[in-house]
């Protein structure tokens, strides 16, 4: 599917700031970029601090006073298989090296804290069944409430709350998977169907030998995610930091299905 992917940001700086944006669609091999802009106004240089290796694509530039930050592009999403039955559990020593790191606890994340509680109610479990009950337990028995957690606010918060928003839904599914001994880590997207439209944050597992996006909101289709950045949790995905003080203006997403020039 093609969609045409859009963010809108006005910022307020108090002083000179470097900023660091990471907002534009990835370039990895379940998607493909096909045109895209960025305007900032005023305009600023730009240096260009792009991974190679995860395909994510920051951009960094000074700013000051008021500042208006324009993303448009253009993105194919590939076909995606997001089923989760029978998905077969990888055992450490056969996980390729750059997933171990998604094992471990992380800022948001402690989930060496649910190791006991997973070991429990998921012990019977292995791999993508695992996950999948994991999801199906939290869509179950947590709300989507805006306003019950902050920056802050960690997978234990939302634990103990019962309640959050996808960052928090994300970055329990992640502790929960991690503490099963899967690896997990979170996704920054663009989200289809989202309402209201915003950036989204999901995650994604390591099982049956390859990495699959899940949802456990279930706001969004998984084939509708336009990939922005990939982490341990929140404090790696941020669409924007800066090394200073603003506040923000107005602020607008949004994502729509397109159709493909012909031929494509």
């Amino acid at each position: 599917m093609w969609f045409n992917v859009k963010a809108d940001l006005t910022y307020d700086f108090a002083g000179p700031a470097e900023t660091m944006l990471l907002l534009e669609a990835a370039r990895t091999p379940d998607q493909a970029v096909h045109s895209e802009s960025l305007v900032i106004t005023p305009e600023v240089p730009i240096a260009r601090l792009d991974d190679s290796v995860t395909g994510e694509r920051r951009a960094v530039f000074l700013a000051e006073g008021r500042c208006r930050i324009v993303y448009d592009a253009v993105v194919e999403v590939l076909a995606r298989d997001a089923n989760l039955r029978s998905a077969a559990a990888v055992s450490v020593r056969d996980l390729p090296a750059e997933t171990v790191r998604y094992l471990m606890g992380s800022r948001y994340c402690p989930s060496d804290r649910f190791e006991r509680f997973v070991d429990r109610q998921f012990g019977g479990l292995q791999g993508g069944d695992k996950v999948q009950a994991i999801l199906d337990w939290i869509g179950a028995h947590f709300d989507y409430e805006i306003g019950v957690s902050d920056a802050l606010t960690t997978a234990m918060d939302t634990f103990v709350d019962r309640a959050g928003v996808c960052r928090d839904f994300a970055h329990l599914t992640i502790a929960l998977c991690r503490a099963a001994d899967i690896p997990a880590r979170a996704v920054s997207a663009y989200a289809w169907k989202l309402r209201p439209a915003d950036l989204h944050a999901v995650a994604e597992v390591y099982v049956g030998g390859r990495w699959r996006l899940v949802d456990a909101t279930c706001k969004a289709p998984i084939d509708g995610l336009v990939r922005v950045a990939t982490g341990r949790d929140a404090a790696d995905i941020a669409f924007m930091t800066i090394f200073g003080k603003a506040e923000l203006a107005a602020q607008a997403f949004s994502i729509r299905r397109v159709r493909p020039p012909a031929g494509g």
